[in-house]
């Protein structure tokens, strides 16, 4: 009698498809396909990845491209516990992001474009992760697969559109902040005109790399430092308007130096070394919102 309900209860389990993580590597089939589909993925994003790669490294304004893939990693690492105990019911609904991935890439391969193929390989991921794992894997992996997208640059297009409408703010804020310092300043488009010299605010210091950046720096702070969704949602949108700020503030400072000390002095090792400080300036501001934030909470909760 024993025999026969051992025998009854772990057939009765056989439908639920239900798997852990823990026990995939003991399937020797499971494991030879998932080496296959490795493979086949190498042949067909290979050239992707690396293109993708060579940017990260060549183009200032997506470098931060580099840390997006590590610090998914590293949240995958630090909530393992809980997407390794979720149970594995493979869906086909997924084969319908493999489609659709299939098909960016088709279409931007065939159009030599780079930005479709490189989104495919996001939307694929997310398709396997259902076609292996089921829907409640790629719930449980969400936050990580999301931001994934952060990686990719924006296609050309879409980047001239937001970077010539940031030049001309940045130059309007530089030209109020100047003339709050009662420096002589007349302002023609995203050129600042001073006294001595012109300033063009090219696409390079229009804030869009700065804005790109600190706005990912906010996505991965909510997730590891921040539970609640508002306070993540408002760290992201705060991050938009400091760093248009500290960008126009970095300018008026260039402008203040290049009126009053020199114009080699402004452009040279200052015009990098306030980049960078005012990126940091700009993290412990967004750290700092984030304290009121949770002490705002906290005494509403009190009272």
């Amino acid at each position: 009698m024993n025999r026969v309900s051992q025998k009854t209860g772990s057939a009765e389990r056989l439908p639920g498809r239900a798997l852990s993580l823990h026990g995939i590597f003991l399937n020797e089939t499971l494991l030879l396909q998932v080496i296959l589909l490795f493979a086949l993925l190498w042949l067909l994003y290979a050239r992707v990845v690396a293109n993708l790669a060579r940017q990260w490294f060549d183009d200032p304004n997506y470098s931060h491209g580099i840390f997006v893939p590590i610090c998914c990693a590293l949240l995958l690492w630090i909530h393992r516990k809980s997407w390794m105990a979720t149970p594995l019911q493979p869906s086909t609904s997924g084969l319908l992001f493999v489609v659709a991935a299939m098909g960016l890439l088709l279409v931007g391969t065939l159009g030599a474009e780079l930005f479709l193929p490189r989104f495919s390989l996001c939307i694929l991921i997310g398709g396997l992760v259902v076609y292996f794992a089921g829907w409640r894997m790629l719930r449980a992996v969400l936050a990580p697969w999301l931001v994934l997208f952060l990686m990719i640059p924006l296609p050309v297009i879409v980047f001239n559109e937001i970077a010539f409408p940031l030049q001309v703010l940045a130059s309007r804020l530089a030209c109020s902040f100047l003339e709050l310092l009662q420096v002589p300043v007349l302002r023609e488009g995203n050129i600042i005109v001073l006294s001595s010299m012109s300033l063009d605010i090219v696409e390079a210091c229009s804030g869009l790399r700065s804005l790109m950046s600190l706005i990912t720096v906010a996505v991965f702070y909510g997730l590891f430092f921040e539970r609640k969704l508002w306070m993540r949602c408002l760290l992201v949108l705060v991050a938009v308007p400091v760093a248009v700020f500290t960008n126009a503030l970095r300018i008026t400072i260039s402008a203040v130096l290049a009126q009053y000390v020199s114009h080699e002095f402004a452009e040279g090792f200052f015009h990098a070394f306030s980049g960078l400080l005012l990126f940091l300036l700009s993290l412990a501001a967004l750290a700092g919102l984030h304290t009121l934030g949770n002490r705002f909470a906290t005494r509403r909760v009190a009272t």
